[in-house]
């Protein structure tokens, strides 16, 4: 039997502890009664997730009350959140067309070679096909280290050259609902993300450099988004009602 690959994970100080608590918190939300009722209230978490990840990528994550929005960032995170629901069953069968598909939504302002869009820069096919393995199946782990750990490895790879950060976390949110972490997509731990942007980063980082200890701190700074996340979809709750 092959090892799971993402189990020695949960062996890290308190990391397992913090999945559950960020598990925990989720599905609290999911129990609240105008969400199982339905999930009206998706909508508004989706658009304050784009908001937020384009603001994390130095857009202005406003959007204008009359017109177009013109930042191509903003622009582009507001596409491919519109897109995620009908990619959802494309990530679960084949992450890396899912993948290439928010590339082009989200970098389409951005790059002036258009047959540049949704192909990942050389070098990165390998660390992308492993990431898509565990996606699909490779690793039975809780969806809050599984989800640390697809956007963390985004991060990290920058796969495509521009827009890396937007696709990151979109593809973070489809991992949040196939894993069943988050299966209405409720939760906007992006909000975490871009107001904690300076500790985002560095955990990242830490993340990239693949040592225990900066492994270790991205997972605990995630399912810390993660739960915060949760407090946000809350408050979305509360105002629907």
């Amino acid at each position: 039997m092959t090892a799971d690959p993402l189990a020695p994970l949960l062996d890290l100080e308190g990391v397992a502890a913090a999945a559950k608590s960020a598990q925990d918190a989720v599905f609290a939300v999911h129990r609240l009664p105008v969400n199982l009722r339905g999930s009206a209230t998706a909508a508004e978490a989706s658009v304050r997730a784009a908001r937020a990840s384009a603001g994390i990528d130095g857009a202005d994550p406003e959007i204008p009350a009359e017109g177009e929005v013109s930042d191509p960032v903003l622009a582009g995170a507001l596409r491919v959140a519109e897109a995620l629901e009908s990619l959802l069953p494309t990530w679960r069968r084949a992450p890396l067309q899912a993948l290439a598909r928010m590339h082009v939504l989200a970098a389409a302002d951005l790059v002036a070679d258009a047959d540049s869009l949704g192909r990942p820069r050389p070098g990165a096919g390998q660390r992308l096909e492993l990431l898509a393995q565990l996606v699909t199946g490779a690793t039975t782990v809780g969806g809050p280290v599984l989800t640390a750990v697809v956007h963390g490895e985004l991060l990290a790879l920058k796969a495509f050259g521009a827009a890396d950060g937007v696709v990151a976390r979109a593809a973070t949110r489809l991992a949040m609902v196939a894993s069943g972490l988050d299966p209405k997509s409720l939760t906007v731990p992006e909000v975490a993300c871009y107001r904690r942007a300076r500790r985002y980063a560095s955990a990242a980082e830490g993340f990239a450099t693949g040592e225990p200890e900066g492994v270790r701190g991205w997972l605990l700074f995630w399912c810390e988004a993660v739960e915060t996340g949760a407090k946000e979809a809350r408050g979305i709750a509360s105002a629907a009602q």
